[in-house]
């Protein structure tokens, strides 16, 4: 890796949805995979998944808007920052590409997006992968009471446009390097300048970031619960590595998952929440397993 890039990986700017550019790294030859990034991090955090799948694959690794080096467009409506416009810009990206199919792998708020994309576009998407999160408003329903403390940022970040962002600026490099160090807390995940880049990657992009979280509790919960109530399912094979959570808080994440897609398989992992950075290896072999179905 140099500064901020994947080595071995090229870099353009590409189309999203509303006019605005991604980030995206790109290497490899054969079936395209998409990979998404999750919280407080950047497309640098598949650095060693990346490589080793594009060993078979064209793999294509963006920053989500609002994040890394990719637009930040202002929060203008609630949509601005919805799923179902992020899932929008990927889409647009990868047919840029040539792509219009492709399996897709996401992290934390990338998994929410590949969710989102799968249920509005089933015919683009032919393999999910979903790393160590729970779906949209089912983590309403269950992270309340003493489990909201795992998610406290959820909450705060959910509050109307102004005072989260001014609280976040307030203690910026402590509010995101909090979230690194909870889960690295022998620092061996991630190498000093990772941890910077991390850093100020996110505290360059606070109200972006803010309206994505704060889009999660508002317009992407209500697009939940309208495909709930219509019966919407992932019809696509889906395959969740996770966390041991049910052991932690008490519910059934499995369970949760397969009210999206009945036939999901579930593969819990013991690691902390950057398991792509943490565990690697595991996380490529969890990935060429679910392209196999």
């Amino acid at each position: 890796m140099t500064d901020s890039r994947i080595d071995g990986f090229d870099y353009r700017r590409l189309p999203g949805a509303d006019g605005i550019t991604l980030n995206v790294a790109t290497a490899g030859t054969g079936d395209p995979i998409v990979l998404l990034h999750g919280f407080p991090q950047t497309h640098l955090m598949w650095r060693h998944v990346a490589r080793e799948l594009a060993e078979q694959h064209t793999v294509i690794v963006p920053d989500l808007r609002g994040y890394g080096a990719s637009d930040k467009p202002e929060e203008t409506s609630p949509h601005t920052y919805s799923k179902r416009t992020m899932a929008h810009d990927i889409r647009t990206a990868a047919s840029e590409l040539g792509f219009d199919r492709f399996a897709l792998i996401g992290h934390d708020r990338g998994a929410l997006v590949g969710v989102r994309a799968g249920l509005d576009h089933p015919d683009t998407i032919t393999h999910l992968g979903i790393l160590d999160v729970l779906p949209t408003m089912d983590s309403w329903d269950v992270l309340h009471g003493a489990e909201a403390a795992v998610a406290w940022h959820l909450y705060l970040m959910a509050q109307p446009k102004g005072l989260p962002e001014r609280m976040i600026e307030a203690v910026a490099a402590d509010f995101f390097g909090s979230f690194l160090d909870a889960w690295d807390p022998s620092g061996a995940t991630f190498a000093p300048p990772i941890r910077r880049h991390y850093i100020d990657s996110s505290t360059a992009a606070i109200p972006s970031i803010v309206a994505d979280y704060r889009a999660t509790a508002g317009i992407d919960l209500e697009m939940d619960r309208a495909d709930r109530e219509a019966g919407a399912q992932l019809a696509m094979p889906v395959a969740v590595l996770s966390q041991d959570w049910g052991a932690v808080l008490g519910f059934d994440a499995a369970a949760l998952w397969r009210q999206w897609a009945p036939a999901a398989t579930y593969q819990p992992i013991t690691t902390g929440h950057f398991m792509a950075e943490e565990k690697p290896a595991a996380v490529t072999e969890f990935v060429r397993e679910l392209l196999t179905r």
